[in-house]
């Protein structure tokens, strides 16, 4: 399955490696004009984990993949596993999907929420807060 298959409408791939993909939403409006960079919500495909120890620069073939939305520098979802890059993409298009349809509850990731924020975010992504 090739990961840009039935992407929601606002995502796109900014990189797909053999062992890394990374899918952003809408950097059209993330463009420190309407909405700060920094916050541009992206989803990593990880073949092992994102915050592996250092000197272990390359995954081990036996790594599970992981699926994290990041919605700011410090705010993620949860990572989910998966056992191989089919369900990892699997599961990305299933965030891609709630988040463009507003679905998704982003709100929940944050320990300190920065309403005014979140509510423009529910606005981009037709969310009823």
């Amino acid at each position: 399955m090739d990961i840009e298959d039935r992407l929601p409408a606002g995502w796109e791939v900014w990189s797909d490696e053999r062992t890394k993909v990374v899918l952003v939403y809408r950097p059209d409006v993330f463009d420190s004009e309407q909405f700060p960079p920094p916050c541009l919500p992206t989803i990593f495909l990880t073949k092992g984990q994102r915050d592996r120890r250092p000197g272990r620069n390359r995954p081990h073939p036996d790594d599970p993949w992981f699926v994290t939305l990041s919605l700011e520098p410090d705010v993620s979802g949860p990572r989910q596993r998966y056992d191989n890059r089919e369900g990892a993409i699997e599961g990305a298009h299933q965030i891609a999907d709630e988040f463009a349809a507003g679905e998704y509850d982003y709100r929940d990731c944050y320990q300190v929420p920065r309403e005014a924020y979140l509510d423009r975010l529910d606005e981009l992504t037709g969310r009823e807060a």
